[in-house]
C-alpha cells in the first residue's frame, strides 16, 4: 500500500532505532519492501528478536545490537545514513512513574546522544517519535500542535524535552528534524504480554483466553486510537517531503476520531467473536483510574493533512479488524 514512495526511497539508507520494537519493526518491514537499505539499532530491552527475524537474511538489512545511552554506538549506527527514524524509547506512563530515572536516561540522554551522532554524521533528516502525552493537562479538544499543557508524568516530560532538543539542534546546528506525536498506536507485533502492555493487545489477549479485561475507571475515558499503517504513512511522508516548510515541525499522528474504553472493548469483542463466538459473553470488569492519565484525547490532523498530504488509511474499526486477525493467527 506504500508503493507510491518507492521511487523516492529506493537505495536510500535509513537507520531505525528501536527497530525490533512494535513500531520500529513495522517501519523496517515497510522500508525494506520499498528497496531501502535499513539499519536497525536495538538493545532488546523492550523489542524482540522475533519481530525482525524475517529480515535477517535480507541483504538490505543490518542489525546493530546496542544501546542509545552509549554515544559511540550511536555514532557507529548513524555513520553514512541518509535518514534516522528514532523510535527507541522506554514507553509507558506507569513505567515512568515507577522508574523515572531509567526513563529519563533512555528518553532524554539517549535522545541527545542520537541527535549528536546524527549531526556529526551529516544525516539529512532526523524524524522522531514524539508523544500525545506532551499535551498534558490541557483540556482543549481536539489537540492542536501549538497548544499544550503541563506534563502529567515523567514519561511526558521526557517526550516534551525531546521536542525542545530537536528544535534547538536545528537552530544551533542546522539538523533538520520532524517530531511525530503518536496517539495510542496499535496493530501487528504490539506485545500483549509485557508488564506495561498497551490496552488493545492486553484486552485482545484477555478476551482470546475468555478472561475479563479490566477497564481503568468507568470506561468512559477516550483516546484517538491509531492503527500502525497510519503511523508508517506519516513516517514515509516525512522522509520524502520536499517541502522545506514541512521540516522542523511537530505533527499529530492519529486518525482524528476518539473511542472510549467501553466502545473499544465492544469493537474488539465483535471482531474476536468471529473466531470464537463465546467471546461475546465475556464480561468486563472495572478497576481504579490510572495515575497520570488524562480523561480524553483527540487529535487534530489538519496540520499533517495540509502540509504533508496525510490522510488516515485506517479508522479505528478497520484497524481493530486487522489487528485482531493478526493476534488470532499469531497466538492461537
Amino acid at each position: 500500500m506504500f508503493e507510491n514512495f518507492k521511487e523516492q526511497l529506493k537505495g536510500k539508507k535509513v537507520l531505525v532505532t528501536g527497530g525490533a520494537g512494535f513500531i520500529g519493526s513495522n517501519l523496517c518491514e515497510a522500508l525494506l519492501e520499498l528497496g531501502v537499505k535499513v539499519t536497525c539499532l536495538d538493545n532488546f530491552a523492550t523489542g524482540h528478536k522475533h519481530n525482525i527475524e524475517p529480515f535477517l537474511k535480507n541483504p538490505n538489512f543490518t542489525l546493530i545490537e546496542g544501546d542509545i545511552r552509549d554515544l559511540a554506538t550511536c555514532h557507529t549506527a548513524c555513520n553514512s545514513q541518509n535518514f534516522v527514524l528514532h523510535e527507541a524509547a522506554l514507553g509507558s506512563v506507569p513505567r515512568s512513574i515507577n522508574d523515572p530515572i531509567t526513563t529519563n536516561e533512555v528518553n532524554v540522554g539517549g535522545f541527545l546522544n542520537m541527535l549528536v551522532a546524527a549531526r556529526d554524521a551529516g544525516v539529512k533528516r532526523f524524524i522522531y517519535a514524539a508523544s500525545s502525552s506532551t499535551y498534558g493537562d490541557s483540556e482543549a479538544l481536539p489537540k492542536v500542535e501549538e497548544v499544550i499543557g503541563k506534563p502529567l508524568s515523567p514519561y511526558a516530560i521526557t517526550k516534551y524535552v525531546n521536542e525542545l532538543y530537536a528544535e534547538n539542534f536545528f537552530k544551533t546546528y542546522g539538523l533538520n528534524t520532524i517530531g511525530l506525536r503518536y496517539f495510542n498506536v496499535f496493530g501487528r507485533r504490539q506485545d500483549p504480554n509485557g508488564a506495561y502492555a498497551a490496552v488493545i493487545p492486553l484486552f485482545v489477549n484477555k478476551l482470546m483466553n475468555h478472561e475479563s479485561p479490566v477497564l481503568n475507571g468507568d470506561g468512559t475515558f477516550s483516546r484517538d486510537f491509531t492503527y500502525i499503517d497510519n503511523v508508517i504513512q506519516m513516517n514515509l511522508l516525512c522522509l520524502t517531503t520536499d517541502n522545506q516548510d514541512a521540516l522542523n515541525q511537530v505533527y499529530n499522528t492519529a486518525v482524528g476520531d476518539r473511542t472510549n474504553l467501553l466502545q473499544l472493548t465492544e469493537l474488539i469483542k465483535k471482531y474476536l467473536s468471529v473466531y470464537s463466538p463465546a467471546i461475546k459473553e465475556v464480561e468486563v470488569m472495572n478497576g481504579p483510574k490510572r495515575s497520570g492519565d488524562i480523561p480524553h484525547s483527540l487529535a487534530s490532523v489538519e496540520k499533517a493533512r495540509k502540509i504533508l498530504g496525510y490522510k488516515a488509511s485506517h479508522s479505528i474499526d478497520a484497524g481493530i479488524k486487522e489487528a485482531v486477525k493478526w493476534y488470532w493467527e499469531s497466538f492461537k
